[in-house]
């Protein structure tokens, strides 16, 4: 059985979401379980959802494409001079 990492994030996006909602909703009445709830949600957000999410969209992608290299840079100056010559 082929895990679906999509699943997974989107499951731990929807997790997350609902604790904020949550600690939002029992503020009045508990304010320090709330902070707990909307911690937790936070976290769950930034520290576990977004580097699998990272994790999956870039398999198969060469790091140094993204990587500011004097390649690069030389790379994208071509590009604007030949952009400013065309206008």
């Amino acid at each position: 059985m082929k895990i679906n990492f999509r699943y997974i994030i989107l499951l731990v996006v929807i997790a997350a979401l609902a604790s904020i909602i949550y600690g939002f909703i029992i503020e009045e009445k508990d304010p320090v379980t709330a902070q707990k709830f909307i911690g937790g949600g936070t976290a769950g957000l930034f520290l576990v959802a977004m580097p699998l999410f990272l994790f999956t969209e870039s398999k198969g992608k060469n790091m140094k494409d993204y990587m500011l290299t004097k390649e690069n840079i030389k790379k994208m100056q071509n590009i604007d001079r030949k952009n400013t010559d065309t206008q």
